[in-house]
């Protein structure tokens, strides 16, 4: 049955008519029912393009127990906000000045006669997350309101006091849960290398999950001394043997603390992540040198890594004609033959080439030494000369079978370079790798581990579905395609379903059908690779923000509790987890992005949204054009351009601010939090 707002105009409005709450349109009636039954006044503005408003909408309103509630005890109000931009503007200084945020939806009580008393924003519809529970918080302000009507009276004259002053109050701190973040920072700082950067002694591993916590603390904290952790590692590392200086990508890991001599295979996954710290790094530094480093390797695997159907492969050996690095290395001689007499000394000088070699003879190329401007074309021009020499050589064996969690973790660093450095062959190598993943390992629904020679076999495990949809977030952000959005969220339902056991509350590596040992395994650390459980949990985390799905956000908590003690004591194991629980602790940018992918008006966006490096953010995106669209996820309901424009949408902690169509406006409105 229709409520008092079925006569109005307002399309915000209207969307709450059939709600079972009796709601009332701002006016004498209402206000004055208030009075007559002295009943305290539940007064909620929003508007028609608020993600949030629809979510409490869905979650409350149409809830006939809650609904209940609020009839019982309450009159009613629903307001648009973009109707009544004054009753709108009062409101969000007095719930502001009681919370020290606001936003829509947004939540306020008042006596009678209008005045305010309590409030909020989003309540969900039972306690989570140290939010209340919006039944709780009804109960609570209609008891409150019976039977201590003075407290009530000395709050409203308090708060309307405090806004006269324009008093804000801060958000309530958790303590405890951040301290987890805090005591892992400190055991990283104490454990690392402040000569050579990196952590440990021989045999050091690059640790790219340890260097993107340190960057998401720098972040959170602005404490420098965690960029500075992070910078000498880099620089150290790209300056480094580790580091292929002809043909980029990373080896596996240095067999001294100098990162000078490396195990010279080289491995997809280590290439995917290292990619991509170094690019983050870039966006927090502005560093030329962490954008070249992140292109290059890039390139090296679009070059030496990619399946001409375009999946990407595993391994590149240590060996060539039996010989452990004869590929990587060079002699003053081989040096001379290839630029020159005349520019050899540079070359040597800048790559620290000796007569006797620093390893079995021969020479592991490092920057020695600082590079003249003079030197700069110099040494390019020799770099890509002794490339071309070096192609000659018998190449080390290639591994080309193609596993899904390393392709995953590649997509997605693709993925994102694609959008921060603008480079539209990354976009075209990541829509072909996440088109092979789709029709090659997928199957009904489930993935396969492993394809090679035109098979694909083997059930997936955990770390495989985890990193593809991390691959396939990223594709959907890329490209604007709903479809990949939708296969993600497939992808982690199936997850769940395989994986996750209820009764145990784990995330297991591998599903039920796969029997064949004495033990279910979990492996739990973040080792080279993120481990499968950190890995799900940080995709849920994102999709439950951007569906609303209540599971996938309980499965990822649950299993963030779980593993509080190994984050806060053994960060160097379980840095995937620590950067899972910055994402969760945080209030992670809700952005809903509205426009023809191919305008330049979007591009300008786009452009702007990825100049700054953002952790902590989920994206929908919608092209008008895209046939298959999500219009129905939670944070695309109701999102439109605005005057034809494309058009960017952002939330936080539940909460919607103005949208935007201009650059300028776009980056004010992330700088702003």
């Amino acid at each position: 049955m229709p409520n008092h707002l079925a006569g109005e105009t307002s399309p915000y409005l209207l969307q709450h008519a059939g709600n079972p709450v009796d709601w009332y349109p701002w006016g004498k009636e209402a206000l004055g029912l208030a009075r007559s039954q002295n009943k305290s006044i539940l007064l909620s503005i929003g508007y028609s393009a608020c993600h949030w408003c629809h979510v409490m909408a869905h979650e409350s309103f149409e809830n006939n127990e809650i609904a209940s509630l609020m009839n019982e005890n309450f009159i009613n109000i629903k307001v648009d906000r973009d109707e009544r931009p004054d009753i709108d503007s009062i409101y969000m200084v007095a719930v502001q000045a009681m919370t020290g945020s606001g936003g829509w939806p947004l939540t306020v009580f008042l006596t009678p006669e209008g005045k305010p008393f309590f409030g909020g924003a989003y309540f969900p519809p039972e306690d989570r997350h140290g939010m209340p529970g919006f039944p709780r918080v009804l109960s609570a302000v209609a008891d409150a309101y019976r039977n201590r009507r003075n407290d009530i009276e000395h709050t409203a004259q308090q708060l309307l006091e405090a806004m006269s002053r324009q008093v804000d109050r801060g958000a309530a701190a958790e303590p405890l849960v951040l301290d987890i973040l805090g005591a892992a920072y400190l055991d990283l700082k104490r454990n690392f290398d402040k000569q050579n950067g990196g952590f440990g002694t021989a045999p050091k591993f690059p640790q790219p999950m340890v260097l993107e916590f340190l960057l998401r603390h720098f972040q959170r904290s602005r404490d420098t001394a965690s960029l500075e952790m992070v910078e000498l590692t880099l620089e150290k590392m790209a300056k480094g043997g580790i580091y292929d200086q002809l043909g980029g990508g990373f080896h596996r890991y240095a067999t001294d603390s100098c990162w000078l001599v490396p195990h010279f295979e080289k491995m997809l996954y280590d290439n995917a992540l290292l990619s991509r710290v170094y690019m983050h790094a870039y966006l927090v530094t502005g560093k030329q040198l962490y954008r070249s480093i992140a292109e290059e390797t890039l390139d090296y695997v679009l070059r030496e890594m990619t399946d001409p159907k375009g999946g990407f492969y595993s391994t590149q050996d240590a060996d060539s004609e039996g010989i452990e690095g004869r590929y990587y290395l060079w002699t003053r001689e081989e040096i001379a033959e290839v630029v020159g007499e005349k520019h050899s000394r540079i070359i040597n000088d800048y790559f620290g080439i000796t007569a006797e070699g620093n390893f079995e003879g021969g020479n592991i190329l490092h920057v020695a030494n600082d590079l003249t401007p003079e030197a700069d074309g110099i040494i390019e021009q020799a770099k890509a000369s002794l490339l071309k020499k070096r192609e000659q050589r018998v190449k080390p064996g290639r591994d080309d079978k193609i596993l899904a969690s390393w392709n995953g973790l590649m997509l997605a660093s693709l993925a994102e370079a694609a959008c921060v450095l603008d480079r539209r062959d990354y976009l075209a190598a990541a829509v072909k790798n996440g088109s092979f993943l789709l029709n090659t390992m997928v199957d009904g629904g489930y993935l396969k581990h492993t394809h090679k020679d035109g098979v694909s076999k083997i059930d997936g495990y955990l770390e495989d579905y985890a990193l593809v949809i991390e691959g396939f977030l990223g594709l959907h952000q890329a490209t604007f395609c709903g479809d990949w959005l939708r296969q993600a969220i497939g992808l982690a339902e199936a997850m769940i379903e395989q994986f996750w056991s209820e009764s145990e509350s784990t995330l297991y590596d591998t599903n039920e059908r796969q029997q064949d040992l004495f033990i279910r395994p979990r492996n739990i650390y973040d080792t080279s690779l993120p481990s499968g459980s950190s890995a799900a949990v940080s995709v849920l985390l994102r999709l439950a923000v951007l569906t609303g799905n209540e599971r996938f956000q309980q499965i990822a908590s649950q299993s963030l509790r779980s593993m509080r003690e190994f984050m806060e004591r053994h960060p160097l194991g379980f840095a995937n987890w620590l950067c899972a629980l910055d994402f969760y602790l945080s209030a992670p940018k809700e952005i809903a992005i509205i426009g023809p992918i191919n305008s330049p008006a979007t591009s300008e966006l786009l452009r702007a949204l990825y100049a700054m490096w953002l952790p902590n953010k989920v994206i929908a995106a919608c092209d008008p054009d895209d046939s298959t669209r999500l219009s129905e996820l939670k944070l695309l309901e109701n999102r439109q351009m605005i005057d034809n424009r494309p058009t960017v949408y952002i939330c936080e902690r539940y909460t919607c601010k103005t949208p935007v169509t201009d650059s300028a406006s776009l980056v004010a409105l992330l700088k702003e939090a």
